[in-house]
């Protein structure tokens, strides 16, 4: 057994080795318990067991998925399973006034005696019960379950937790109202004390318990935030007030006249520069709970309005305030913050972190100008949301509303784990399909219960003993309830504590030269082997070398990790398997870790030898998969035809210049020019009598090959035969293939019988029907014209003779006669232009 020094440095290498670990879910066909020498370290390794048995024959670190032989040789193998208590668990509960209800507690323990793959064993039972009463009272919403578990969790396996959440009725809200008072905001302020009512009425729609503060801000009094001449510090601008950092006007409260009032009262100021001082003020109005009067269990909301950038950590130093602020409350009597010039304004992560501890929601409500800024702060800051603000504040009431719909609807989780945990959450929201990685759901409504799986993982064991016990919290964003965790890390073996009865000091297995300690020997100093047999006083061996069972120096681990250094010769464990043997003089051969082929060692081709196949005659390879015999290769007696190497049985083509060749025999010539328009002629003449050729033209030219006639042409792509295609004169398509004959050595054509022909026009019957269909629709026509000209005429002799029917001629005068006329002049009349006519 190796002393304390070599233990040192072997629990150091398996530490490293237990941290970089794959995360195993279910074993697999690897054994990953080979070579954990300790019982700490073979717990840490997911799927393995300790046996603790004296004398025991095998690896006592083992899969008992792999190794059934050994799982029935060491039953009482400790193999710890993950265990799951809920300590507090109350129902979800919307809360009421109710009289003598009693909420219950139920504790339920969820452990294990057989291995899950999710970690999570399914035998729970009620431990115990308690119950408390609200007699008259107001029972606390419950949204969130459960609300305090305890896990024990080994390495890498991972342990589901099932969460519920659901949106109270008539939960209490908290509105702070946070607003920028320099003199730019002026209007602002005389709308919001005229929307005071409006915007209570309107957060009662939603909440019966609704609180309502203010709070100002303008800026640091110190230069060059503000101007420090005597005047303008008394009165910054016309009307306006001192400058001050953040004042407390009105603490949450249930009265509107009095919001009203507070922002009618308050003063407004004047800065020089254009960023404020908004996170002191935002500081302050969270930290300072008690001068707040922010209620424990509501939704805390803090409305944040300015038309303006802000100061953070750092711009403190242009007024020489270089102190960090400390993140505590420092408002007097008067709701004034004291330590404005004494300390620098808060960064982002601080006010992020204050948001986080006190469960508070931030609105951004700014200008439009502004909007753009607050948005990406959103992204810092948990739990915040930016929405525009109207030029004078006119919109509050419906941005106010608004934004709490956005947030009550919405339930993201969140935890406070170390880095040594990892938890990955789950969830279908309102979708009822399948999980998916998320934690946040949105569009949640009261009555609505959304279920989250936590999934917690411990990726390696802190190697701070004092952090393998962790407690952190799961909590929704924003609201003030939260799943409290108390995290056990299973790390070590009981076994392995001096204080353990398993645990012997000078035990008689060890020759009583060392501690028995799970089923091993911690040898003292000055003694070695597996039962610290090995010694100073050993006559064989008086020193034990430190490296001897190792095969050089930048090797950590004896034996290669398969077997036990006894003084100083290395025993190699047994296999499950008779068959497997591990040997060597470091136990670095094996006759089954070799190259597999189709899940047969060395293919079936040759044995295992140290971790190298041996092959057989004819075979080759590191598997030996690689046939040596040419035959395969060989067509029309050329090896892969000339243009390629055979390999494994199997040709590889080379490239000959530009010409690139492939098939199983490269035998085809991938870019070569083909040979179809040479042969169409040929093609023609001899099997179509077609074409341009004569028929001694014909005889001459085409004996050189060798073309036959079929009635089906199948073309052979893995001869290297080519198919080709042509129209002749009456434009009917034919087919042939062609292919080198290595036997006759001549070019062997395969000529389709039947060609493709269009179908046959008959011209003349085209033109006669034409022709005839002209006539017919030209007599047609006439035809039509002749029958609306007769019904026209008749309609006008008849319409004429209705007329002539219906006239009536007086028989005293005649109409075409008319009577004669005669004209008098009298003379004496002339002068004056008068005249007499008489008509008779």
């Amino acid at each position: 057994m190796v002393g304390s020094s070599r233990w040192g440095l072997i629990l150091l290498l398996l530490t490293w080795i237990s941290s970089s670990a794959a995360q195993y879910s279910k074993p697999t066909g690897a054994n990953p318990c080979i070579g954990k020498q300790s019982c700490h370290d073979c717990i840490q390794t997911p799927t393995c067991a300790w046996c603790s048995r004296p004398n025991f024959e095998y690896n006592r670190c083992f899969s008992p998925y792999l190794s059934k032989k050994i799982d029935e040789a060491c039953p009482d193998a400790f193999n710890p399973d993950n265990v799951y208590i809920k300590r507090r668990a109350k129902e979800i509960w919307k809360g009421n006034y109710t009289v003598g209800t009693a909420i219950e507690e139920h504790i339920e323990v969820s452990a294990g005696g057989s291995h899950s793959s999710s970690g999570s064993f399914n035998i729970n039972s009620s431990s115990g019960t308690k119950t408390s009463s609200v007699i008259g009272g107001k029972n606390e919403a419950v949204q969130l379950y459960p609300q305090h578990i305890e896990l024990k969790l080994r390495i890498n396996e991972a342990q589901k937790i099932k969460i519920q959440y659901a949106q109270a009725e008539d939960y209490p809200v908290d509105l702070y109202y946070l607003m920028d008072l320099s003199n730019s905001m002026k209007d602002d302020k005389q709308k919001l004390s005229d929307l005071g009512q409006l915007l209570v009425e309107s957060m009662k729609n939603i909440t019966s318990n609704f609180a309502l503060g203010f709070g100002s801000f303008v800026d640091k009094v110190a230069m060059p935030y503000v101007s420090m001449s005597g005047d303008n510090l008394k009165s910054p601008c016309d009307g306006c007030a001192a400058p001050y950092g953040y004042r407390n006007h009105m603490p949450l409260s249930r009265k509107p006249k009095e919001f009203a009032e507070q922002v009618r009262n308050a003063s407004v100021s004047g800065n020089l520069d254009a960023p404020e001082g908004g996170f002191d003020a935002i500081m302050q109005a969270i930290v300072c709970r008690d001068e707040i009067n922010w209620r424990e269990r509501a939704r805390k909301l803090l409305l944040f309005s300015t038309d303006a950038g802000f100061h953070f950590a750092g711009d403190g130093k242009l007024g020489g305030i270089v102190k960090p602020n400390d993140g505590c409350c420092h408002l007097d009597h008067n709701g004034l913050y004291t330590h404005s010039t004494l300390q620098d304004y808060p960064s982002i992560s601080q006010i992020n972190l204050k948001v986080k501890e006190n469960s508070v929601n931030i609105i951004w409500a700014v200008t439009e100008e502004q909007l753009k800024i607050y948005q990406s702060l959103t992204n810092h800051i948990e739990g915040s949301y930016a929405a525009m603000l109207s030029e004078d504040s006119s919109n509050i009431v419906d941005l106010v509303r608004e934004q709490y719909n956005a947030i009550s609807s919405t339930v993201e989780l969140k935890d406070t784990a170390s880095n040594w945990v990892n938890i990955n959450y789950y969830s279908n929201c309102l979708g009822g399909g399948e999980m998916v990685e998320t934690n946040k759901c949105e569009g949640v409504k009261v009555g609505n219960k959304i279920e989250f799986t936590a999934e917690i993982i411990i990726p390696a064991c802190p190697k701070d003993r004092s952090e393998w016990k962790q407690k952190f919290l799961i909590y929704p964003v924003g609201i003030n309830e939260s799943l409290t965790v108390d995290l056990e890390m299973i790390c070590d073996c009981g076994c392995e504590n001096p204080d353990s009865p398993s645990y012997i000091p000078n035990a008689f297995e060890c020759n009583y030269n060392g501690d028995l300690s799970c089923g091993i020997c911690i040898c003292k100093p000055g003694f070695f082997g597996k039962k610290c047999e090995c010694g100073v006083n050993d006559k064989v061996q008086t020193v034990k070398n430190e490296f001897v069972c190792r095969p050089d120096n930048t090797s950590t681990v004896d034996c290669s990790g398969r077997g036990i250094c006894e003084c100083n010769q290395c025993n190699c464990y047994p296999r499950e398997n008779p068959d497997e043997i591990v040997d060597g003089e470091f136990c670095e051969c094996d006759n089954f870790s070799c190259d597999r082929r189709n899940k047969t060692l060395c293919s079936g081709h040759g044995k295992c030898n140290c971790g190298h196949c041996e092959c057989n005659p004819n075979w080759t390879g590191p598997a030996c998969d690689c046939n040596t015999d040419k035959t395969p290769c060989i067509k029309f007696g050329l090896e892969c035809s000339g243009h390629g190497t055979c390999e494994c049985g199997k040709c590889k083509c080379h490239a000959e210049g530009e010409t690139i060749y492939k098939g199983t025999h490269c035998q085809i010539c991938t870019n070569c020019p083909n040979r179809c328009e040479e042969l169409k002629p040929c093609v023609l003449c001899t099997v179509f009598k077609a074409g341009n050729l004569t028929e001694a033209e014909c005889n001459s030219t085409c004996d050189e090959y060798d073309i036959q006639i079929v009635e089906t042409l199948e073309i052979n792509a893995d001869e290297d035969e080519t198919g080709c295609w042509g129209y002749d004169e009456q434009d009917c398509k034919y087919y042939f293939g062609y292919l080198f004959n290595m036997t006759t050595h001549k070019l062997q054509v395969k000529v389709q019988e039947a060609r493709e022909c269009p179908p046959q026009v008959y011209v003349l019957g085209i033109v006669l029907g034409v022709i005839a269909a002209v006539v017919l629709v030209g007599l047609a026509l006439l035809l039509v014209w002749k029958v609306a000209t007769s019904i026209h005429d008749r309609r006008e002799f008849a319409r004429f003779e209705k007329e002539r029917m219906m006239a009536r001629w007086d028989a005293s005068e005649n109409p075409i006669y008319r009577q004669a006329t005669s004209t008098f002049k009298n003379p004496t009349y002339t002068a004056s232009g008068a005249h007499m006519s008489m008509h008779k």
